[in-house]
């Protein structure tokens, strides 16, 4: 019997850190975003708020014109780079700590075009969260996972079918861990109970509300993920701890309302993030 560890809150105060009065934006990390085609630009721009909100020093969006002026009205912090210039996005993402793909990315030929030239500027340190329509290219093309980068996916239960092979229905900790383990990523199953597989080990959300149930849930989280990862040097904990703030805010938002949308979770994440700090 495989051993599933819970994630409880816990995990917050190892994870979540006092921020040092002599830090500046560097500090915390740079994230390029990427994502977001004419008819899904609010994937990217809940990812981008997200990001932002759990505290990424520096977030560059980048994704198709159309979604520019949304993507400043909801967030003048972000950047934008128009993704049809690839010469302008490339050293961004090399630059970037963390690289977010997939959120409203689309399975047409230039997204695939976009997730390939993105795969090959991965180097040694970057941490790539892969994400909703880059998962299903992924499977869909049998793309190799950068092998420099540390890879975090965040599929869903029918996301994991096509990229581990297993059927929804046999999608037990053990046949999944085996798939984590082959793929050597860090794999999120997200269903009622999340589920974590990192470093050999398998956890479980203790937290999640069917209020959640509504689109653009996952791109919240994939962002989260990449904010959370960008500051916090442990990436396998910084991933726990932003799956759990995710549903455990969700959770105190449907006391009192009957849905949580996204983009609430990610304008809570400050004082969530301040409150659950550590000592």
């Amino acid at each position: 019997m495989v051993k599933v560890r819970k994630i409880t809150q816990n995990i917050l105060n190892t994870v979540i850190q006092k921020r040092p009065a002599d830090s500046f934006k560097g500090t915390y990390g740079k994230i390029a975003l990427i994502g977001g085609s004419q008819n899904f630009g609010g994937a990217i721009i809940m990812a981008s708020l997200a990001a932002v909100y759990s505290g990424a020093g520096l977030v560059t969006t980048i994704t198709d014109q159309t979604n520019q002026t949304s993507l400043h009205d909801w967030l003048p912090e972000a950047m934008f780079v128009d993704w049809n210039q690839f010469e302008q996005a490339a050293p961004i993402i090399q630059a970037a700590n963390v690289v977010v793909i997939g959120p409203g990315l689309g399975t047409d030929n230039q997204a695939f075009d976009l997730l390939t030239k993105t795969f090959q500027l991965a180097k040694p340190g970057q941490i790539f969260v892969i994400d909703g329509s880059a998962l299903t290219l992924l499977a869909a093309n049998k793309l190799a996972l950068p092998q420099d980068s540390i890879n975090v996916l965040t599929p869903h239960q029918m996301e994991w079918q096509r990229v581990s092979g297993i059927q929804m229905a046999d999608q037990t900790p053990q046949e999944n861990q085996a798939a984590a383990q082959k793929l050597n990523a860090i794999v999120v199953v997200k269903s009622h109970r999340t589920q974590v597989y990192a470093n050999d080990q398998i956890y479980e959300n203790t937290g999640g509300t069917p209020a959640q149930a509504t689109g653009g849930m996952g791109d919240t989280l994939a962002g989260m993920v990449g904010g959370f990862a960008a500051q916090f040097r442990d990436t396998p904990k910084a991933v726990l701890a932003a799956v759990y703030s995710h549903s455990a805010i969700a959770d105190k938002l449907a006391e009192k309302q009957y849905v949580v949308l996204p983009h609430q979770i990610s304008e809570a994440l400050p004082k969530f993030m301040h409150k659950n700090q550590a000592n």
